[in-house]
């Protein structure tokens, strides 16, 4: 009774062992002294080199094919909306507990016992991880898609720019609906002009009634799906600017650690990239409290639940108060700077405890919470059928071009400024997180406004002759 995709099956079984792979590599790595420099002052050899790199590409080419991948194989199984936001939500709670686990437990593990022994670990549960994906496969519920998506979408291009001096007319028998639709949705009254690829034209339907010229011709669903992620595509650019702020606090945040008092008692220092671990805790709990608690007692009280793009919105307020926090810890440690004079001392500690920046890696974890699982829900329930799992991935993809973006802002800053030099006491980071927060702000904002524009596009009646 079930229905098999072999397709996305094999490539995430292929992924699971990708990742298997890369972990061996690892483990032998840090095994084997040939494959490693005898000392942190010795230079890697090419060969060296060369197995470390294949190590990485194979766990960057796992990740890739199973984190989102599996989220969208589970999400499958169920048909409850409801019940796909909780599994999107505890999925998030596993991925970051794990990540939380991994910073922690297994690199301690690796610094104070052996690198073998910690990566070994990591072997195990990949392991484990890859046996009970393989024992669960033929109970899997996941329907075949028809059509290459991303063809369709060229075809409803093409087809509209061939009848773009066509009329548009009133009546809906004009337009093809597709020989297996079952839907009597007309065409969406946005982007009218977009309605061309549907309207029948001498020769376009072959007498069993399918499509005679695909190029030429194409269903009204499948108009109504391109018109669906082009309302998204300002939605997905709001997206951007938050992972840019996000990743350029991050990086800035670790910086700031380095300069401060890191001290956990007498005997034990923070490592500066360490504190980032208060915002995976961050998300983690928070989303705990959300799916247990906070989402529940809404929907018993008043029978109603935030909607995805609320929570999005809702993990925006948040993000703009972890750039306003980092301002005020900023402000106070460029103040004790001044006042002991070290301005021209790269290397002296502020006498300010480190863990005030735990405050804005926690506002940006609570927030984390919202806009993550919001923007995949949003995603998974908007786009067309065929495009499901990409759905899930682009947020990944999203977020990946705020980070590589947030290097291009860090150095256009240094380029065009004076505020980020080498010696951070004598820096003005102070006015960079005060950019940050305006970006923040102007992008909430901004995203308000394409939110509403979405909704109002969403609401519109399905005029089909009207022409924007």
């Amino acid at each position: 009774m079930f229905k098999h995709n072999h397709m996305l099956l094999m490539i995430m079984n292929h992924a699971h062992l990708q990742n298997k792979e890369c972990i061996i590599i690892l483990t032998i790595t840090a095994g084997i002294k040939a494959l490693r420099p005898p000392n942190t002052y010795t230079q890697a050899t090419s060969g060296q080199l060369a197995v470390l790199y294949t190590g990485i590409v194979l766990y960057t080419i796992g990740a890739a094919g199973t984190r989102f991948s599996m989220m969208k194989l589970g999400v499958d199984q169920l048909s409850n909306v409801g019940d796909q936001d909780v599994f999107f939500n505890w999925s998030f709670i596993v991925l970051y507990g794990a990540v939380a686990i991994g910073s922690t437990v297994i690199v301690y593990v690796e610094y104070s016992i052996s690198w073998e022994l910690g990566f070994g670990i990591c072997l195990t549960v990949t392991a484990l991880a890859v046996l009970s994906f393989l024992l669960g496969i033929k109970y899997y519920l996941i329907s075949r898609p028809k059509r290459n998506p991303f063809m369709t979408m060229a075809r409803v291009v093409i087809a509209g720019v061939r009848k773009r001096k066509l009329a548009l007319p009133e009546e809906e028998a004009a337009y093809y609906r597709g020989l297996f639709e079952k839907t009597d949705q007309p065409p969406f009254s946005s982007f009218s002009c977009m309605n061309r690829a549907a309207l029948i034209q001498q020769g376009d339907v072959a007498t069993d009634g399918s499509i005679a010229r695909p190029w030429s011709l194409c269903s009204i669903e499948d108009v109504n799906d391109l018109k669906t992620l082009i309302r998204i595509v300002p939605l997905w650019t709001s997206n951007v600017f938050l992972s840019i702020s996000i990743a350029t606090q991050a990086s800035l945040s670790v910086l700031q650690a380095l300069t401060m008092d890191r001290s956990l008692g007498s005997h034990f220092s923070v490592p500066a990239g360490s504190f980032s671990i208060a915002t995976l805790l961050a998300i983690c709990l928070t989303l705990f409290i959300l799916d247990r608690g906070i989402y529940p007692l809404c929907h018993h009280l008043t029978s109603y639940t935030p909607t995805p793009l609320q929570r999005v919105g809702i993990g925006q307020a948040f993000n703009i108060a972890a750039m306003v926090a980092s301002v005020h810890i900023e402000h106070r440690r460029s103040i004790i700077v001044h006042e002991h004079q070290a301005e021209n001392q790269p290397d002296w500690i502020v006498p300010m405890s480190a863990f005030w920046l735990v405050l804005p890696y926690v506002f940006i974890g609570i927030g984390e919470a919202f806009h993550f699982p919001g923007q995949i829900s949003f995603y998974y329930q908007e786009f067309p059928k065929s495009l499901k799992s990409t759905a899930i991935g682009i947020v990944a993809v999203l977020m990946s071009i705020g980070f590589y973006l947030s290097m291009a802002v860090l150095a256009v800053v240094r380029r065009a400024t004076s505020w980020l030099p080498d010696n951070l006491n004598s820096s003005r980071l102070g006015n960079v997180y005060w950019m940050l927060t305006l970006v923040a702000s102007i992008n909430f904002f901004y995203f308000i406004l394409c939110a509403k524009f979405y909704k109002k596009q969403s609401d519109d009646k399905h005029v089909v002759g009207a022409v924007n």
